[in-house]
């Protein structure tokens, strides 16, 4: 049987740190901070709620992170 595999860490920086910055600016620095997957959401956007390690989103209005959290 193989073992469970275990996922990477994930960057130890707070995902309020990007909220109120530009939208491009902010997943710039995230993947600069070791974000493997960044991604950006328009308000209300209908998403599956399942948690993946390594994946930031944000909620982007007005060009705007409006909200960022992990998963």
């Amino acid at each position: 049987m193989a073992p469970i595999p275990t996922p990477p860490a994930e960057p130890h920086d707070s995902p309020d740190a990007y909220v109120g910055l530009a939208a491009d600016r902010a997943e710039h620095l995230a993947r600069e901070r070791g974000w493997p997957t960044v991604r950006a959401l328009p308000p209300g956007a209908i998403i599956t709620m399942e948690y993946r390690v390594g994946r930031l989103n944000f909620e982007v209005k007005d060009g705007l992170v409006a909200r960022a959290w992990k998963g």
